[in-house]
């Protein structure tokens, strides 16, 4: 089996749980508040913002028998430039304060998704950190677009509103054939399971961070 193949069938649980999680749900309906929105916008600058970061030091520690996706690596990263400036338009034309959020600290679950990413690199294996790239990437492939809409529509935004969204829709359904290509080149097990566990790892971590953002629903 390819790799690719294989990690989809072994985090097809994880995945099927994090998709169940019903603020997203929500928005997929067009749902959520536009405080709730804002609020996952907040998030996600923060975790977008150490993706370059996170990009370079696993380009750094990748181990020799790697050498050959140090490229990959570089590509990311120039794909990646600037997509935190995004997120802090898209606050900016929802009416929230862009400067408040770059200066707070990320909730408890992002900072933890985000430390987390950095252990994973640094002291594991930084295969693992493609974990996070195939969960965050594949949930924009599979969500971004479809919710953008549905936001626009209910919470009557302005396309400039939704830049985030709408670009990592479009631009992730053409990451995936990468992303496939690139981890079908892993053949030690010790990279393949270190992804798969991390791929687990971050679709929980990724999960805990929309339950956070939540506003409690009334019963």
């Amino acid at each position: 089996m390819p790799m690719y193949d294989r990690l989809v069938s072994e985090t097809a649980a994880a995945r099927e749980q994090f998709l169940a999680i019903p603020v997203i749900q929500r928005a997929l309906q067009g749902q959520v508040s536009r405080q709730e929105y804002v609020a996952f916008l907040g998030q996600a600058y923060h975790h977008v913002h150490q993706t370059v970061p996170l990009l370079m030091a696993t380009g750094a520690y990748l181990p020799e028998r790697l050498d050959w996706m140090r490229a990959a690596m570089a590509e990311y990263i120039e794909e990646e430039q600037g997509h935190d400036a995004w997120v802090l338009d898209d606050i900016t034309a929802c009416g929230g304060d862009a400067a408040q959020v770059r200066q707070a600290r990320p909730l408890p679950a992002t900072e933890l998704m985000i430390a987390y990413a950095h252990d994973t690199v640094r002291r594991g294996n930084p295969v693992g950190f493609l974990g996070m790239v195939f969960v965050l990437e594949g949930t924009s492939a599979a969500l971004a677009s479809q919710a953008a809409e549905a936001l626009r529509q209910a919470l009557d935004l302005p396309a400039r509103a939704l830049r985030y969204l709408s670009s990592h829709g479009a631009l992730d359904q053409a990451h995936v054939g990468f992303y496939e290509q690139l981890v079908n080149g892993l053949d030690d097990p010790r990279d393949q399971d270190a992804l798969i566990h991390a791929a687990n790892m971050f679709y929980h971590l990724y999960g805990n961070v929309f339950r956070a953002v939540a506003t409690p629903r009334p019963h």
